[in-house]
């Protein structure tokens, strides 16, 4: 049986917010996390995104998830430089995650085995994903 393969890239500038970046506020005496507007934009432009690449049928077994993010180079930077600059990949990955859960990926994140995640400074900027299915 072949294993299964999603493999997709979303032209965009990718969000530099991260989920990370809660703010607090306390009711009743009790710490209340929330997102902020630019927190919430960022995940609805990344589901907007998704939804369009969403698998038939959402994935049950362990994942591989490969993601490319691809950021606007500028002047100071050259096509595939690797992006050493803030968000830190693991934050990019949590949103990103996240979202992909809501739009039916999978059942959990938690399917998510193996991870190869980089960033580059591009000329077209967008995220590149692919999922494996590990059998």
């Amino acid at each position: 049986m072949n294993k299964i393969v999603t493999e997709f890239f979303m032209p965009m500038i990718p969000p530099t917010v991260t989920a990370q970046e809660h703010k607090v506020t306390v009711v009743k005496g009790k710490p209340v996390f929330y997102d902020t507007p630019q927190i919430k934009n960022a995940k609805d432009k990344l589901i907007t995104n998704l939804a369009m690449h969403k698998p038939k049928q959402a994935y049950e077994c362990g994942v591989r998830l490969i993601v490319k993010w691809l950021f606007p180079k500028g002047d100071n930077h050259f096509d595939g430089e690797y992006r050493t600059t803030k968000p830190d990949t693991d934050n990019l990955q949590k949103m990103l995650k996240d979202c992909m859960t809501v739009c039916g990926f999978w059942k959990d994140d938690a399917l998510v085995a193996s991870e190869v995640c980089e960033k580059f400074w591009a000329d077209t900027s967008g995220i590149y994903i692919r999922i494996e299915e590990l059998k």
